[in-house]
C-alpha cells in the first residue's frame, strides 16, 4: 500500500522544468532568471555542442563556441569600430544553445512558434545578465545574421560536404573581401577561446573588469 502512494505520488508531481549547471545554478527552463546564468556555464555547454549535428569532418567535432567566435570576427570585418557591447552580442548570437543544444533550421522551423519563444526567453535572459539590452536593434540583428550566413557558408563548403553552388543557394555570397579557414579545435580550446574573447568584449564594453587572459584573434 505505502509502496503504491508512494508511486502515486511521484506520478503527480509536476516535472522538474530546471537544469542543474556546473556552477551549481539552478536555471529555470521556462522562465529563465539572469541571476542563474553564469559565462562559464555557457562556454562549457557551447564547446560541447556540435554544428551540423556533427556532419563535419577533422577530428574535433565543430562547435557551437567556435562558430560564435567566427561570426563575431565576420561582425567586426563588415562592420570595424562597431560598438563592443555589439561585438559582445555578437558572441553571445547562439549562446541559448548551451541548454537547448544547436538544431539544424528545417528542424527549427518544423518545430514552429513555440521553440523560438522558448529561445527569445532564454536569449533574452542571457543578454540581461551580462549588460545588453533583451533584444539588440534590428540593424544589428541584420548584421549579425549576415555574418551567421558567412560563417555557415564557410563551414558549409570547408565542413559539411557543401558544393560551393549549393552553399550559395542556401547562405549566399560572403563579404566581399573576407575569407577564412576553417578547423575544427578541440573541446578545451574552444571552450578557452570563448571565454577570453567574451572577456576581452564585456571589459572592452565596460561591462567587466580587463581579463588576464590573452586572446589569439584567431577567428
Amino acid at each position: 500500500m505505502a509502496k503504491g502512494l508512494q508511486t502515486g505520488g511521484a506520478r503527480n508531481r509536476p516535472a522538474r522544468a530546471w537544469q542543474r549547471m556546473l556552477s551549481g545554478r539552478r536555471l529555470d527552463l521556462l522562465d529563465p532568471s539572469p541571476l542563474d546564468i553564469e559565462i562559464e556555464d555557457i562556454a562549457h555547454g557551447l564547446a560541447r555542442v556540435a554544428r551540423w549535428n556533427g556532419q563535419t569532418v577533422g577530428e574535433h567535432a565543430f562547435s557551437v563556441a567556435q562558430h560564435s567566435i567566427v561570426v563575431e570576427t565576420i561582425v567586426g570585418h563588415i562592420r570595424p569600430g562597431l560598438d563592443p557591447k555589439w561585438r559582445l552580442a555578437a558572441l553571445l548570437h547562439d549562446a541559448p544553445e548551451y541548454v537547448i543544444g544547436d538544431m539544424i533550421s528545417p528542424f527549427k522551423a518544423a518545430l514552429g512558434l513555440s521553440y523560438k519563444d522558448f529561445e527569445a526567453r532564454l536569449e533574452h535572459a542571457i543578454h540581461l545578465r551580462f549588460g545588453l539590452p533583451p533584444a539588440p536593434p534590428k540593424p544589428i540583428s541584420a548584421l549579425i545574421k549576415q555574418a551567421d550566413r558567412a560563417s555557415a557558408f564557410f563551414e558549409a563548403t570547408q565542413l559539411a560536404g557543401f558544393t560551393t553552388t549549393e552553399a550559395l543557394s542556401f547562405f549566399g555570397r560572403p563579404p566581399k573581401g573576407y575569407t577564412t579557414t576553417i578547423e575544427p579545435w578541440s573541446v578545451g580550446r574552444a571552450q578557452a577561446e570563448y571565454l577570453a574573447r567574451f572577456r576581452r568584449f564585456s571589459a572592452a564594453a565596460g561591462f567587466a573588469p580587463a581579463a588576464q587572459a590573452v586572446d589569439t584573434g584567431q577567428p
